[in-house]
């Protein structure tokens, strides 16, 4: 049996209880005790407390990245709006701790990484924005607020890192197949994500 590397335990433990206090709540020593360490040995392996938030939420963005910005290259927009979406709750549901710190822990990063971070961010809503802006273009998709639109769709995929529980009434590629059925019947209906989202 292989053993973790210490920074990764290290890590795995910060993403828990970062998703269950919040980052600002959680204290080194919290994380030292998950782990029935010293406090001040975590500092052989790491600088900061926000380092640690800093490797969650750099691990999380390359997953995300990872899984959905290859699917980006599909040519037809709803069946790649659709596997993007798919991938996207993949990602929430199968690394939800890591995912959530992600998605509201974030803005605790100092500001030249949350600038990084946002970067990131608005690159990968790119591809999604990209998606619905090609299928208005051949018009499969109705002529749509792309922006927004694009952001409507993420925030309700994230959203599903809150309530997510494994072994529930559904699974997490039934719940990724209904949000893209809903998503995508409403982009091909007239006017209807004008009509939602304003």
């Amino acid at each position: 049996m292989v053993e973790t590397p210490r920074r990764q335990q290290i890590e795995d433990a910060a993403s828990t209880l970062f998703r269950e206090r919040g980052y600002a709540a959680t204290s080194v020593r919290d994380i030292a005790q998950a782990l029935n360490l010293q406090g001040g040995s975590l500092y052989a392996h790491m600088a900061s407390k926000e380092d640690v938030l800093w490797s969650i939420v750099n691990r999380a963005a390359d997953r995300f990245n990872t899984e959905v910005a290859p699917l980006a290259a599909a040519t037809q927009p709803p069946s790649r709006l659709r596997a993007m979406i798919r991938a996207h709750v993949s990602v929430v549901t199968s690394a939800q701790k890591d995912a959530s710190v992600f998605l509201d822990e974030w803005r605790f990063l100092s500001a030249e990484r949350r600038a990084q971070i946002a970067a990131r961010r608005d690159a990968y809503e790119a591809l999604f924005r990209n998606a619905i802006a090609d299928g208005i273009q051949v018009g499969v998709f109705d002529a749509v607020d792309v922006r927004i639109t694009a952001t409507a769709i993420l925030s309700a995929l994230n959203g599903i890192a809150s309530w997510y529980r494994a072994g529930g009434p559904l699974s997490a590629d039934e719940i990724a197949d209904s949000y893209a059925e809903l998503f995508l019947k409403a982009l091909r209906e007239p006017h209807f994500m004008t009509r939602t989202i304003t």
